[in-house]
C-alpha cells in the first residue's frame, strides 16, 4: 500500500500496490501494523456498505462526537464518487478546511478519514457502492452532521442539485 498524505492533517489516501499476473492482480488494502506505523488508527469494529441508485446522491456531512469519534476508510467498489472531508479538531492547523478526492471502482483508492473530521460523498454515477471500515460503533446519541452546503466550509460539490436525505437536509450550519 502507499500512503499518500493529503493537505489536511492525518488525512490519507491509500492506493493499493498490486502485484499482477496473467490473471489480473491482488493487493492489500488494509494492514494494522502498517496503519499502526503511521500513527493511524489501525482497529476496526465494524464495517458498512452505502448503495446509492442515482447520480447526485450526497450523503453528509457526518461524524461522531466524543467519547464515540471514529476513523473511517472508505472505498468506492462500483462506480464513482467525489469524497469529502472537513476538519473539525479546533485544534487543529487545518481547522474548518475541506479537501475532495475523487474514489473509483477503476482507481481502487481509499482515504483514511481520522477522527475528529465529517465525512461526505456525492456519486457521479448511478448505482454506486462504498464500503466503509470504521474505528468505532455506531453509538446514534452521537451521530452528527453539518449542512453540506455550509458556507464556512465553501465546498464546491460537482453536481449543485443533490439528491439529500430529510436527516441531511435538516443539519444546521457549524458553529466554528
Amino acid at each position: 500500500m502507499r500512503f499518500v498524505p493529503l493537505p489536511l492533517e492525518g488525512a490519507f489516501v491509500i492506493e493499493p500496490v498490486p502485484v499482477t499476473d496473467e490473471r489480473g492482480f491482488f493487493a492489500r488494502t488494509f494492514c494494522q501494523e502498517e496503519f499502526a506505523a503511521r500513527g493511524l488508527t489501525a482497529n476496526l469494529a465494524q464495517c458498512s456498505v452505502s448503495y446509492n441508485n442515482k447520480k447526485g446522491t450526497l450523503r453528509g456531512l457526518h461524524f461522531q462526537k466524543k467519547p464515540h469519534e471514529e476513523a473511517k476508510l472508505v472505498r468506492c467498489t462500483r462506480g464513482a464518487i467525489f469524497d469529502v472531508i472537513v476538519d473539525l479538531r479546533r485544534d487543529s492547523g487545518t481547522y474548518c478546511r475541506w479537501h475532495a478526492v475523487n474514489l473509483t471502482d477503476q482507481n481502487r483508492r481509499a482515504i483514511y478519514v481520522p477522527e475528529g473530521f465529517a465525512h461526505g460523498f456525492q456519486s457521479l454515477e448511478d448505482a454506486c457502492e462504498v464500503f466503509y471500515q470504521i474505528s468505532e460503533f455506531y453509538e446514534p446519541g452521537s451521530s452528527c452532521g453539518v449542512r453540506w452546503n455550509d458556507p464556512a466550509f465553501g465546498i464546491e460539490w460537482p453536481i449543485s442539485s443533490p439528491i439529500l436525505s430529510l436527516r441531511d437536509k435538516s443539519y444546521e450550519n457549524y458553529r466554528t
